[in-house]
Order: structure tokens, then C-alpha cells, then sequence
């Protein structure tokens, strides 16, 4: 292994950190080099001396140079015609005049260069390494306090790397997965490595986790997800230039689930979630606990008609050629177009939360804007039938003269799109639009921002997938563990308690609850039809306002129909008619009220279908590295408590050490890792060339408002903890109890928890050599 140090030919740095940074050696993972080098290192170097190989002799002055307190760089290097070293010289990292090139001569750069002659040169000797000359003098002051700092002098073991890892695909913060590791070593000055080596190990590994370049780095996640599970699904769209222009992928386990949950679907391509710009567009359905599932997801650059044709039929064969019932997307006429000619018998609704949010925009040039923001509002929420809009937006328009307004005119030809009084009749499982579009983009919230990358996304992408997952099973088993009583004696209430889940018998106990708000009054009968006019008291901030609403039941059909359309649009009965059914007589409602995509006694295939997740980071090393952990800590765990036990093991892991050196002595071990085949090092598209990286596109019309940008990109104010526990407030009874644990049982407790980590320490310096 040769060192990762500086030549003479590199190209100067300007700033003090490359100066410091120009040596840069690669670790050495064997302790066992440390240990052949330790009697060594109490000495100085003198001319002479010999050391059988290129890493050893670095090893000898980098160990060296921290004792004595100043850095080590590589200034010259030769090697013979066959590529082998053979004359070298370490030097001290202030050698060299120090050079200031910064254009604001007010401003220079700083530079840790002040030519100090301290050096050593190795030449090769037959099969050794050998010092011919050696300066020991500095110009300057070394401190050997302060070695720690230098760049040269740290390094990451294994075992903070794999924390630093496991850290970081759970989502803790950086500094916080370093502050755990800083209180493990019990100081700063325990560690060799600090905050920054963190960040930037951690940097590389996002970056090399997945290949060179994110067009392969996808391709490579979709054949690896694909080998674990045939049923996963993927294509891409190559341009001409073999560059990648879009992706879709659904996993496994969707397809399952669109089959319970095919009624109504989300598609929103309002939310950025890469550095190229490309559209994040997933397809998202609701299941029976109202919580939002994952149905496909697709990455585009581009906006027009023919790539959501593409979209939506590689989506749609997915899905076995089944179109959704419904669909809400954003307004985009691109879009619609699309679903017209894909999805021609879907109902297509526009979100009403990104029209109504442009009103301010387009309407706030007027003098009157407040009386029609009002107004509007009233219109769009509080219309009960077709007419009703139709009679009100004519009073507006003419009212405050509005009839040259294109938007306003636009929104009015295609009101059947987005207009609740126009779409109420259509089932929309509860997806309110205002709700369910912002929850796209809190789907995804928290794993996914306008920075990420290609390579960082699928990563949590399978993050998400695998809580969204989660947080399903545990309101699965909240359903069928829990039970919410009944609030009311009528047998209807008993009906829901028993079929629903939790969450949707909640919200039929809401219901339940407003009918204390509405009177019923007997209209007419009609043969077998009755007819009911409900009054309904509504507290809109002080306001008091009075609703009617017209319900008409049929006993013989079991037919109930109420003007608002509640049930007709979120499947759960409305106070109104739930008000109106003991005058009836009606205990139990018709089993058609009671809707399948709601229960909780329903086996559902998808649940029978394990989520198959991307572990390629958990390499065989990794495997044996976490394996000896769990089986150091349960050692560790166990025998920590006593004194006899603790200095057994001590002494068994010291034996341990010396016959893993002896077997390095006599055997070098190579590990041969599994290499990928040398014809899929690179993504090669279907025009037989190589797969490119996306081009960063521009967008469409304005450029994005806040509202397109992830949670997770604000700066969230922190709230700090305003009090703490004392002791001042304590009870006589409290303190004597905080006293007691300072006895001897406490000790012996702290006592033993010190042994235990001791003894993991010992144990993390002996898995790098048996790995």
C-alpha cells in the first residue's frame, strides 16, 4: 500500500489548509504495523537505519514527527523504470518559502511555510529502505499538544466510521454522531480525528456509495433492486445524445397496495428535490388509515406533453394496465393533456390549494380586493350545487366589474376540474386538496432537498419507503390492539367501532358528534322516499352562520343522500344524515355505507409482501465488524461487573493480540473482495453508448416560489429548554432518595459501567487485525 503523499510536481495550494493538507497518507488499517514500529518510534531517526518497505518507513516518522510535535510532507520522489520507488524524502510541512497569491494584497492568504530544513531522505537498498541523511533542527517551535491537529497526524478507524455511517442513514446530525464518539474517548485529546474528518468521510462516502456518476449510480440501484426482487419495476429515457432524461421506478410492494387503493391517486411535480432540477413526480395513494402510500416515483426533466404520455404509460403497465378511478394533479395543462390520452375514463381534478394560493397574485391589483377575496372564498367553499356557483360567480363578475380578467375567466370555463361544488359528487377517498398536496411534499420531507443528488436520492428514497412502511404497521396494530368506546348508545356507532380503523372511526365519531349542532325537520314522503330538511349552527370566528341541507332517504332501497355530498366524497356518513336516522328508525345502516377501503378485518395482499430495501453498503467486512461487536459488547456486558472476570478477559484479549501477530508474521492475509464484472463498470443505454448525467434543465415559467422547497431547507428556529430539573424544589423524602444513590450500590454500578466500556475499547483495537 503505497502512502497517499504530496510530490514535488503537485500544483502549490494558496491557503495555509493545502500547505498542511499536501500530505495526506492513506491509514493503515493493521495495528499490527503500529505495533512492529512502537519501539522504534523512542528514538530519533538517524542515518542508516533500515525498514523493510516504503509504509513502514513513513509509519516510522509520521509516529516520529507526532511525538516531537510538527507535520510531515513528501517533497521529492523517484522511481525506476518499472514504476517501483526508489528514493524519497519526508519533510517537515513548514519546509518551502511560503508564496501569497491572493489578488486583494489587503487580504493575503496565510501560509504555514517558512523554509524549515528538518528532513530525511530513504533511499532503496537492495529489498530495504534506508536513511541516507537526516536533520533533526527546526526554525521554528514544535508542539507535540498540538500535533493532534494536524492533518497528517489523524485518522478514522473502523469503528468511527461505521458509527459515522449508521449515524448518518438513521439521520443524525453530524455533530452529534461526532459529540458520541467525543465522549466515548472521554476528551478531544483521545481522538485522532475531528468534526471536519467526519464531514468529509462522510462526503466521500455519499459520493462513492454508488459509483462514479449519477446516471450509473441509478442504473446500478435499479439492477440491484431488481435481483432481489423481479417484481421491481424501472425504465429510463435515454435522449439521442445517450444522456439520461428520465426515470420512473415502483417498487415491489406498490403494486400490491394499488390494487386495495386504485380508487384515487396524487400527482404532484411541484416539489425539487435534486441539483439537476428534474421534477420529482410520485404517484401517492391513501390507505385505510387515511396515511399516504407510496405508488411510484419518477424523476423528469422536462414538462411537456410527451414526457407525462411516457410517465404514465410506463406507470400504467406497471399497474397492469388498470387506470385510477381519479386523479388530482396540479394546474398544468401539459399534464392534463397527457391524462387525456392515458388515462381517458380517470376523473381528473386540479388542486384547488395552488389555484385559490394565486389569488392574491392576480387579484390583488384591484381597489377592492379584500371584499373579492372574500367573496371568492365564500363562492368556491361554501357552494352546495352547480347552480348555486354558477348564479354566484356571474353576481361577482358583474359585481366588481371583473369581466376582463383572463385568469378569472380561464378558471371559470374549466371549473368542472377543480370547483368542489363540481367535483364533490366523485369519491376522493377524503383527499382534500389543500391537505393531500402538501402532503406530497412531506412525504418526502426531512430525506430529500433542492441539493440532493441522483445518488444521495435513492438512498432515501428506501429511508422513506421503509417508514412509511412502518408507520402503517404500527397503526395496523394500534386497529386491532386498541378499541375507541362508543360515545352514543345507537347500534350504527357500533357498526363503525367494529368494521373501521382507528383513525377513519374517528372521523366518523366527529360526525357523530356535530349532529348535536343540526336540527331535522320532516319535509314530505313520497312513496318509500322521505325528505328531511337539516338546519346546521356553524361558529365560523365569532360569526354564528345557519346552513340548511336537503336529505332524502329511501327505507325499502336503503338509499341516503345528503346535499353536501360528505359521503359521496370523503366515504365517511355526514351529521347531517346521521341527525336524521333515528327518526327514521334506522339502528343499523346499509352495508354499502360501510366501505370496504376502510375496515380493519380485511387481509390486504400488500401486507404479505416483504419491502425489499438497498443493503449494499453492508459489506462482508462490515458484516464481521458488526458481528464481533455484538459479540464483544454481550462479553462486555457480562463480565463487567466483576473485577476477576473483567482482568480474565483483559488477559485473554492481550493472548489474543499476540497470536493474531504471530499469524500476520508468517501469513500475509489478503482479502479477495467480490469485484463487479468489467462490462457492467459503466450504464450503457440502449443506443449502445454510455450513460450519461442528467444536464441541468431550466424550468418553466417563474422561477420556484418557496412553497416548491422541502421543510428541510428552512432555517428552523431552535427552541431551547427553558428550565431544568433542580433539586431546590424537592421534596425532604426526594432528597434522601438522591443521596441514597450515592451509596455503595451506585458505585458499584459506575464502577462497573467504566469496566464495560474499557473493555469494549480493548475490544475495538483488536477487530481491525481480525477483519
Amino acid at each position: 500500500m503505497e502512502p497517499n503523499l504530496s510530490s514535488d510536481n503537485d500544483v502549490q495550494q494558496d491557503t495555509a489548509i493545502s500547505d498542511e493538507d499536501d500530505f495526506i497518507i492513506e491509514e493503515v488499517e493493521s495495528d499490527l504495523a503500529n505495533q512492529l514500529i512502537e519501539k522504534q518510534v523512542q528514538v530519533e531517526p538517524t542515518k542508516g537505519m533500515q525498514f523493510d518497505s516504503e509504509d513502514d518507513a513513513v509509519s516510522f516518522y509520521k509516529s516520529y514527527a507526532k511525538k516531537t510535535g510538527f507535520g510531515v510532507t513528501k517533497r521529492g520522489c523517484k522511481r525506476n523504470e518499472d514504476g517501483m520507488v526508489r528514493y524519497f524524502t519526508l519533510t517537515c510541512s513548514r519546509q518551502g518559502k511560503a508564496q501569497y497569491t491572493s489578488k486583494n494584497t489587503f487580504k493575503p492568504n496565510p501560509s504555514i511555510r517558512m523554509q524549515c530544513p528538518a528532513k530525511v531522505n530513504f533511499y532503496l537498498q537492495g529489498e530495504k529502505f534506508c536513511i541516507s541523511s537526516v536533520i533533526l533542527e527546526h526554525n521554528h517551535a514544535v508542539s507535540p499538544n498540538k500535533a493532534r491537529f494536524l492533518r497528517c497526524h489523524k485518522k478514522l478507524d473502523v469503528h468511527a466510521k461505521r458509527r459515522l455511517e449508521l449515524n448518518d442513514q438513521a439521520g443524525i446530525r453530524i455533530n452529534k454522531s461526532f459529540g458520541s464518539l467525543v465522549v466515548q474517548a472521554g476528551s478531544y485529546e483521545n481522538l485522532e480525528f475531528g468534526e471536519k474528518e467526519c464531514r468529509n468521510y462522510l462526503q466521500d462516502v455519499r459520493k462513492l456509495k454508488l459509483g462514479a456518476g449519477d446516471a450509473y449510480a441509478i442504473n446500478q440501484y435499479f439492477l440491484r433492486m431488481q435481483s432481489k426482487n423481479p417484481n421491481f419495476f424501472y425504465t429510463m429515457d435515454v435522449g439521442a445524445d445517450c444522456r439520461l432524461r428520465n426515470v420512473l421506478w415502483v417498487d415491489a410492494r406498490s403494486p400490491s397496495i394499488y390494487e386495495s387503493f386504485s380508487d384515487v391517486v396524487t400527482f404532484d411535480t411541484t416539489y425539487l428535490t435534486n441539483k439537476y432540477h428534474m421534477l420529482f413526480a410520485p404517484f401517492v395513494g391513501v390507505n385505510h388509515h387515511g396515511e399516504s402510500v407510496l405508488l411510484g416515483c419518477g424523476l423528469l426533466s422536462n414538462e411537456d406533453t410527451d414526457t407525462f404520455i411516457w410517465l404514465f404509460k410506463g406507470w400504467l403497465s406497471c399497474m397492469s394496465n388498470k387506470a385510477p378511478n381519479s386523479i388530482i394533479t396540479d394546474q398544468c395543462k401539459a399534464m392534463q393533456n397527457a391524462i387525456e390520452v392515458v388515462f381517458p375514463d380517470a376523473r381528473h381534478r386540479r388542486c384547488l390549494w395552488h389555484i385559490m394560493k394565486r389569488v392574491p397574485e392576480k387579484l390583488g391589483g384591484y381597489t377592492q380586493y379584500d371584499d373579492i377575496s372574500i367573496t371568492l372564498s365564500n363562492l368556491v367553499y361554501d357552494s352546495l350545487s352547480k347552480d348555486d356557483f354558477d348564479k354566484g360567480w356571474k353576481n361577482m363578475i358583474a359585481q366588481f366589474g371583473l369581466h376582463v380578467n383572463k385568469w378569472l375567466g380561464g378558471l371559470y370555463n374549466n371549473r368542472h376540474l377543480w370547483a368542489p361544488a363540481y367535483v364533490k359528487d366523485t369519491f376522493w377517498a377524503g383527499m382534500s386538496t389543500t391537505q393531500r398536496s402538501e402532503s406530497v411534499n412531506a412525504f418526502f420531507d426531512g430525506y430529500v432537498n433542492s441539493t440532493t443528488t441522483l445518488k444521495q436520492f435513492v438512498e432515501q428514497y428506501d429511508n422513506a419507503l421503509r417508514d412509511k412502511m412502518e408507520k402503517e404497521n404500527r397503526s395496523d396494530c394500534k386497529s386491532f390492539q386498541e378499541v375507541i368506546p362508543c360515545i352514543t348508545h345507537y347500534e350504527f356507532e357500533k357498526q363503525f367501532q367494529a368494521a373501521y380503523t382507528n383513525a377513519k372511526f374517528k372521523e366518523f365519531q366527529d360526525e357523530l358528534r356535530g349532529k348535536i349542532y343540526c336540527y331535522p325537520n320532516w319535509v314530505r314522503n313520497e312513496g318509500s322516499n322521505c325528505t328531511f330538511k337539516v338546519r346546521e349552527d356553524k361558529k365560523v370566528g365569532e360569526k354564528m352562520i345557519v346552513s340548511e341541507f336537503i336529505i332524502l332517504i329511501n327505507e325499502e332501497e336503503g338509499d341516503m343522500r345528503c346535499e353536501c355530498r360528505h359521503f359521496e366524497f370523503r366515504g365517511i356518513l355526514c351529521r347531517h344524515i346521521l341527525s336524521t336516522l333515528p327518526l327514521v328508525g334506522i339502528t343499523e345502516v346499509p352495508p354499502k355505507y360501510i366501505l370496504q377501503r376502510w375496515r380493519k378485518d380485511i387481509k390486504r395482499k400488500h401486507t404479505f409482501i416483504k419491502c425489499s430495501y438497498d443493503d449494499q453498503f453492508d459489506t462482508p467486512v462490515m458484516k464481521r465488524y458488526d458481528n464481533l461487536c455484538k459479540r464483544f459488547s454481550e462479553v462486555a456486558e457480562n463480565v463487567s461487573g466483576s473485577d476477576t472476570l473483567y482482568n480474565l478477559v483483559i488477559d485473554g484479549l492481550n493472548e489474543l493480540k499476540i497470536k493474531i501477530s504471530a499469524h500476520q508474521d508468517n501469513q500475509e492475509i489478503q482479502e479477495q473482495e467480490q469485484q463487479p464484472n468489467s462490462k457492467n463498470e459503466v450504464a450503457v443505454s440502449e443506443q449502445g453508448g454510455i450513460l450519461l448525467s442528467p444536464i441541468a434543465v431550466k424550468r418553466r415559467g417563474r422561477p420556484p416560489l418557496l412553497r416548491k422547497q422541502s421543510k428541510f431547507d428552512l432555517k428552523r428556529t431552535r427552541v431551547k429548554k427553558q428550565q431544568k430539573l433542580g433539586t431546590g424544589g424537592q421534596s425532604r423524602r426526594g432528597r434522601k432518595v438522591l443521596e441514597g444513590l450515592e451509596d455503595g450500590a451506585s458505585q458499584n454500578m459506575q464502577s462497573s459501567l467504566q469496566m464495560e466500556v474499557m473493555l469494549l475499547t480493548k475490544f475495538y483495537s483488536v477487530i481491525p487485525n481480525i477483519l
